[in-house]
């Protein structure tokens, strides 16, 4: 808490406006968001637990906690993309010496996706459901045929376009995360590509290989990679289907003949790092998210982030005392 604390008042002003009440400044609002997002609290159970630990308040200058609905309203107003990108840039020029160590030729930034559960009813419940013909809750016994998995397999399609996804750049030494981008729908992970890249590349400038799975798979990524920011990109060329021809571009004919003799094998097994990331940040944050609207649920995936580097430098710091 004192750490989120200490980067919220280098990332935000104290106040939005000198008309304010003046009641919170707006880090100590952060710090207690990041506390709720790690004990996976509700708005409502972060206040009962917050005035359960006054000496966790004193840590910030807070003598008594924050209103459920001012941590609401705060959520919105504090998590904007510009100030989470800005936060990032701060953590990362923390730990510049590190990263500096971390990223080398064989220790690359990888790169990665993973979806959130929208609901805390997981796809894979749903699934059997639609297999057994039941509608949710509802016991084997009294199903009716045909009834609920019509109604699921038309609108799976329309959930699919509605799932969070969570896209990041990682240390693959560190498992620190460089630059994140949120967003909607399960689609192609290519686009995100560039972005991810650029931030990470902009963050950590000592980056001198990525590695990213066969979604990201694009000639223009290759070549963005490569030629624009000088960093090596490995990456399956699986793209497109199946054929016994070699792929039209440079780096991903490249890229083909490498995997078939498995030249980048230990390079590219750096890539389950950023899964691990993702293990991580789903077991220790929780896996489905609490916020309801589109652009709150993105908000949510990217404080997770920041809470996930917050934890990383906390344990250091444990284990150097």
């Amino acid at each position: 808490m004192r750490r989120a604390y200490e980067l919220g008042q280098r990332v935000w002003p104290d106040y939005a406006s000198r008309f304010s009440r003046h009641d919170f400044t707006r880090p100590q609002l952060f710090a207690c968001l990041v506390v709720r997002e790690s004990l996976r609290l509700s708005y409502r159970k972060a206040e009962a637990f917050l005035d359960d630990v006054p000496d966790w308040l004193a840590e910030i200058g807070l003598d008594r906690p924050p209103d459920h609905n001012t941590l609401w309203r705060a959520f919105g107003s504090l998590l904007k993309k510009h100030r989470v990108g800005r936060a990032l840039d701060l953590l990362a020029e923390d730990e510049r010496a590190t990263l500096a160590r971390d990223l080398s030729a064989t220790k690359p930034l990888t790169i990665d996706s993973t979806c959130y559960e929208p609901r805390h009813r997981s796809r894979h419940y749903d699934r059997v459901c639609r297999k057994m013909d039941l509608r949710p809750g509802q016991k084997y016994g009294a199903r009716k045929p045909g009834k609920y998995g019509t109604a699921v397999n038309v609108s799976r399609s329309k959930k699919l376009r509605r799932m969070p996804k969570l896209g990041l750049a990682v240390a693959a030494a560190s498992h620190r995360i460089l630059a994140a981008k949120s967003s909607t729908g399960n689609g192609s992970d290519a686009p995100d590509f560039e972005p991810l890249l650029f931030h990470a590349w902009r963050r950590a400038p000592r980056v001198k290989a990525v590695v990213a799975d066969a979604g990201y798979d694009s000639e223009a990524n290759h070549t963005i990679a490569r030629l624009d920011m000088g960093v090596r990109s490995v990456m399956p060329a699986k793209i497109g289907r199946p054929t016994a021809k070699a792929p039209e571009g440079r780096y991903r004919r490249l890229m083909k003949q490498r995997f078939a003799r498995k030249a980048d094998k230990s390079l590219y097994g750096q890539r389950a790092q950023s899964e691990t990331v993702n293990s991580m940040m789903k077991r220790n944050l929780g896996e489905c998210l609490r916020s309801v609207g589109t652009a709150r649920r993105k908000q949510e995936m990217l404080l997770r982030c920041l809470a996930h580097n917050l934890m990383l430098g906390r344990g250091k710091t444990e284990g150097r005392d």
